[in-house]
């Protein structure tokens, strides 16, 4: 649970440099996300989480 936790902490620490970095690049991201489609985005994040999986699954064993 604390690993979770550690995890959100980081990902929320991510989000918000980028955001404070590059907010009119951000901006223009968001824009663009709204012209994909579902299938688009569904596969995206799939990959997305896939890595992710594996990435700590390769850490944790």
């Amino acid at each position: 649970m604390r690993e979770l936790i550690i995890a959100f902490g980081l990902f929320l620490f991510i989000e918000g440099i980028l955001y404070a970095i590059f907010p009119s690049k951000m901006k223009n991201m968001i824009m663009k996300l709204k012209e994909a489609t579902d299938n688009q985005l569904r596969t995206g994040g799939l990959i997305f989480a896939v890595i992710g999986f594996f990435i700590i699954w390769y850490l944790k064993r």
